[in-house]
């Protein structure tokens, strides 16, 4: 039983703290790009050089996370539906 209750507290406390993080900083760096914007390429040298722009975050380098995107359509849907 104790295993049970220290189980759903562990599930509790990362649930809240990611639902805080969502609220403190509602985008991540892109995963594609890792936050880049771009790829990289190389030229014949090897040299890098900038690539295309990242085509998920179009070159902003920045995505909206999981929990921020869910919280932001049950809002919408909750105001959509009490006007």
């Amino acid at each position: 039983m104790a295993l049970l209750a220290l189980a759903s507290a562990c599930l509790l406390a990362i649930t809240l703290g990611y639902g805080v993080r969502c609220w403190l900083q509602p985008f991540g760096p892109c995963r594609k790009c890792d936050g880049m914007g771009h790829a990289l390429t190389y030229d014949r040298k090897g040299k890098p050089k900038r690539g295309k722009d990242c085509r998920r975050c179009h070159g902003h380098g920045i995505r909206i996370r999981a929990g921020r995107w869910i919280y932001n359509r049950a809002a919408r849907t909750y105001r959509a539906g009490t006007r």
